[in-house]
């Protein structure tokens, strides 16, 4: 294998199956980390942003990314642009920022790959043969970095993360929890979006 970043085998596991994206999202999220110097995050200070967007099957990448940075949805530390491009940024407050994108060329080669005929007939990838998904896996890991993505320093990136709060308060309607950010009121009552959305 020519890359050292291959995910550990519980990633599959976690991921629910095997495919060539999320091993290209793990392994672009610990180059990302080496370029800018940091480690995998441990709270709060390192942010990641996909340009994925819905409907196209490689949002795998951003399990792969999650796994090799820890820069997860539950701690907020990614949200997705809505792009559709094959592409992430990510930011450190401290150490900068770096935007990887998968080369054009490298994915005009995969869809060579008798995994994607599967996947355009609609055939999901846990039903497809161990053999073609381990093929097109393999050949992946075996492609130099160079060759998968296109990296460039974003230097002018800026971010500011929404400051947490512990502050909530009951809604008036359902009596459930909401965070201070999102209390609405309705007729001078203090409620949550949907109460207030509701007739």
């Amino acid at each position: 294998m020519k890359t050292e970043f291959t995910p550990p085998d519980w990633a599959y596991e976690f991921h629910g199956h095997r495919c060539p994206f999320m091993p290209i999202g793990y392994r672009m999220g610990r180059l990302a980390l080496l370029k800018l110097g940091a480690e995998r995050v441990k709270d709060h200070d390192f942010f990641v942003f996909p340009e994925l967007g819905d409907g196209h099957p490689q949002t795998c990448m951003m399990d792969g990314i999650q796994i090799a940075t820890s820069a997860t949805y539950g701690k907020v530390l990614m949200a997705k642009k809505y792009y559709g491009k094959l592409a992430c940024v990510f930011y450190h407050p401290e150490k900068g920022a770096v935007r990887y994108s998968l080369r054009p060329e490298f994915i005009d080669a995969m869809d060579g790959f008798e995994f994607f005929a599967y996947r355009r007939r609609g055939i999901e990838p846990s039903q497809i043969p161990y053999a073609v998904t381990d093929e097109i896996i393999q050949w992946t890991m075996e492609q130099p970095d160079e060759v998968l993505f296109k990296v460039e320093l974003k230097p002018d990136f800026k971010f500011s993360p929404v400051k947490g709060s512990f502050n909530k308060t009951r809604c008036g309607v359902c009596h459930e929890y909401v965070y201070d950010r999102y209390v609405r009121f309705k007729d001078g009552i203090p409620v949550c979006i949907p109460c207030q959305q509701s007739e």
